[in-house]
């Protein structure tokens, strides 16, 4: 089973999308699918009300942000379930994945983000909600920049290799 994670400040950010709506980020798990399912998945989520979704890469991961409410991007994920593959979009992380997703944290504050909260196991490893300097002018070009040289850290705790 792979985990695929799920980037706000490296796919949304990094696409330079000015939105100052709330970038959520959840960790995704996947088993064995075809393709083509995960490409729908995208285009349903998308047609939902999350427009930044990207198709998965070559892959099959998913690297995005949300730009949208937690309300907006629960509708758009129930509504595009029977696409999903089981445990797509947990935040639920094994014991050394969560021990991964802290030391994620940790290598975020110290570059740059101060106030990169823990991630509690369950929650998404990136919440921009809970990073008040975020919503600071350049605060999403500093985060963006952290989680970038943290990165390898950040697909461990999702499950992949760092």
């Amino acid at each position: 089973m792979r985990r695929l994670a799920a980037l706000a400040a490296l796919a949304l950010i990094g696409a330079g999308c000015g939105s100052t709506a709330p970038a959520h980020t959840a960790t995704a798990t996947r088993t064995a699918t075809d393709p083509d399912t995960l490409v729908k998945l995208a285009e349903c989520i998308r047609a939902h009300g999350v427009p930044h979704f990207p198709d998965p890469d070559a892959k099959g991961d998913f690297a995005f942000g949300i730009d949208v409410s937690p309300a907006v991007w629960q509708h758009a994920t129930q509504a595009c379930k029977d696409l999903t593959p089981p445990g797509t979009f947990s935040g639920k992380r094994s014991p050394k994945q969560q021990s991964d997703a802290l030391r994620f944290a940790e290598c975020v504050r110290r570059n740059g983000v101060k106030d990169f909260p823990d991630p509690a196991n369950g929650d998404p490893i990136i919440d921009t909600t809970k990073i008040p300097s975020s919503r600071q002018p350049g605060g999403m070009t500093i985060l963006n920049a952290a989680t970038h040289k943290c990165r390898g850290i950040l697909k461990l705790a999702a499950g992949g290799q760092g």
